[in-house]
This record gives C-alpha cells, sequence and structure tokens, in this order.
C-alpha cells in the first residue's frame, strides 16, 4: 500500500518530557499565544497521548509535502502554499485513515488518527519520531527536504520498534529571525503569536487588527511563508505530486477588488473545500482592504 507520505516514523507514547512542557506552559504565561485562545485549553491531553487512546503504546508521525508546482500570478494577493489546493485536513484525514484502518486489520490494535482533531504536539511527536527538527521558525524541518510537509499522527495500542529522536538544530543560522516581518521569532527560539502575521491574518477575527499591521502586511492576504522561504533547509524543496495540493483557480486569480465583491455565499462556495474556508468572509475582506496589492509577490526560496 502506497499512501504517498513522505516521511514516517515511531515513538514510545510516553509523556511529553518535563523540558518541553515548561517551554510551553512558559509560552502561555507569556501570552504569546496571542488569538489562539485553545492554546491554553486541554493541557493534559496535550502532554500525554496515553489520555487520547487507552493503553496507547506507539505515535506515529507523518509527513506530506506541500511545496507548490506553480505560484500565484503577479497582481494577486498572497496565499500561503498550506492554503492552495484543497484542505489539507481532509486530504490528510482520508490517507491516515485508510493506513489506521490497514494497521488495525494487521495488528488487531485500535487506532486514533490526528489531524488537529486532538491537541496533539505534532512538531514534537515527529522530532521523537526522527522525522526532523523544530527549527527556529518553529516549523519541523526534515533534513534535507525542508520545512513544507504538512504533519498528522496515529496513536496505536500496538508496540512499534521507536525510531532515534532527531537531535539537529538550526546552529546559529537567524535567517527566520531576521526575515520576519514583524519581529515574532525570537533568536533564541519560541514565537509570539501575536505578533504573527500567519496568525493574524488567519486565527484573529477581530474587525480590526492592530495599526501597525497596514504597515507590514504587503500583498499578504491569508498567511505568511517569509520565514520558511529564506530558511536555507528549503533550498532543498521539492514540488509535492499530490494533486489535491495543485493551486486552485480560486487562489490564482484572486485579486482585491474580487474579495472586495465577494459575498458570504461567494466564499462558502469558492472555498468550500480550501483550507481558507477556517477564515470568516470578513476576516478575508478586513485583510485584502490592508494590503499594498501592487508589490510583487515573492515566490523565490533562500538560495
Amino acid at each position: 500500500m502506497s499512501l504517498g507520505f513522505d516521511a514516517c516514523g515511531f515513538a514510545a507514547a510516553t509523556p511529553v518530557d518535563d523540558q518541553a512542557v515548561a517551554r510551553y506552559d512558559q509560552w502561555i504565561e507569556a501570552g504569546h499565544n496571542g488569538c489562539m485562545a485553545w492554546a491554553t485549553g486541554h493541557r493534559d491531553l496535550r502532554h500525554d497521548p496515553a489520555l487520547l487512546l487507552e493503553g496507547a503504546k506507539t505515535v506515529i508521525s507523518l509527513a506530506l509535502n506541500y511545496y507548490p508546482a506553480r505560484f500565484q500570478p503577479e497582481g494577486t494577493l498572497r496565499v500561503a502554499y498550506y492554503a492552495y489546493g484543497r484542505d489539507y485536513h481532509e486530504v490528510l484525514r482520508e490517507k491516515m485513515t485508510e493506513l489506521a484502518h490497514f494497521i488495525e486489520e494487521n495488528t488487531h490494535c485500535p487506532t486514533r488518527p490526528c489531524v488537529d482533531s486532538a491537541p496533539v504536539r505534532e512538531r514534537y511527536w515527529a522530532q521523537q519520531a526522527g522525522i526532523g527538527f523544530v527549527g527556529r521558525n518553529n516549523c519541523l524541518i526534515i533534513p534535507g527536504k525542508g520545512s513544507f510537509f504538512f504533519l498528522g499522527e496515529i496513536i496505536t495500542t500496538a508496540q512499534l520498534p521507536p525510531d532515534e529522536p532527531c537531535t539537529m538544530t538550526c546552529g546559529d543560522c537567524g535567517k527566520c529571525v531576521e526575515a520576519c516581518p514583524t519581529g515574532a521569532l525570537v533568536q533564541e527560539g519560541g514565537a509570539d503569536a501575536s505578533r504573527c502575521l500567519s496568525c493574524l491574518l488567519i486565527e484573529d477575527h477581530a474587525d480590526h487588527l492592530p495599526d501597525w499591521v497596514a504597515d507590514v502586511i504587503g500583498d499578504r492576504v491569508v498567511g505568511c511563508d517569509d520565514c520558511q522561504l529564506c530558511c536555507p533547509h528549503n533550498v532543498h524543496a521539492t514540488a509535492t505530486t499530490v494533486e489535491d495540493f495543485a493551486m486552485t483557480d480560486a487562489v490564482m486569480t484572486l485579486t482585491r477588488d474580487r474579495i472586495a465583491q465577494m459575498s458570504n455565499s461567494d466564499f462558502r462556495r469558492t472555498f468550500a473545500h480550501s483550507a481558507i474556508s477556517r477564515l470568516r468572509p470578513a476576516t478575508l475582506r478586513r485583510n485584502a482592504a490592508l494590503t499594498t496589492p501592487h508589490l510583487p509577490i515573492n515566490n523565490k526560496k533562500n538560495r
């Protein structure tokens, strides 16, 4: 059976280590989760996968490439690559459900696939499973492949041999810290979501964003990829072969005028199976109104 995943690793389903728990708690206490109030909930589940599936023995971590084969043309408003095609939640859920059924049929052990459907620390488990490491930009970086990957987990009671955790780091590179347009990243690691454009443009549904956003938003309307585009590891990024992640016509033609004229029903119809549907129509219009669409789109990886 081939489902097209680009990386897979196993980790023992033990509680998250104390150091990682402490870092997360400090991040919350500092208010760096910003508008993501959901990040403060389900603390016990977030730190122990056995609470998500009774008798859990293994966390299977999976990665699927979404780096695009083609990019938005000039004159359109910039959409982060993850939202170019079909909603990744749908795509990963289908693939992971098929894999979970395969595991259950062959091991007779229960499974629980998770694609943002449970409070699972996906980057932590991907690192524990040896897939990659968490970079200074807070993305999971797969050595030799980069960071443009969706992550998912299957928790199972099957006892599978764990892989060695990935111990690589970013070293003394700070390109993402320098490239972040809002200073949301710090050299020591960590991100302040209250200053992250990706978070503000997607998660924050307030009628108005802070005044300073208009000075830095440029042509971005959904998310921001700048901390990934500048990363030296993404020199190795190759185009995805997953057809569902190919850019849709809606993203290809997304302009400020089109968004301004889009009714709520148009929005729902246009983005029915897109990750963009997770925004509200008013949020997309708010973002578009702040943009400076004449600025060129940056689709170039650091080389």
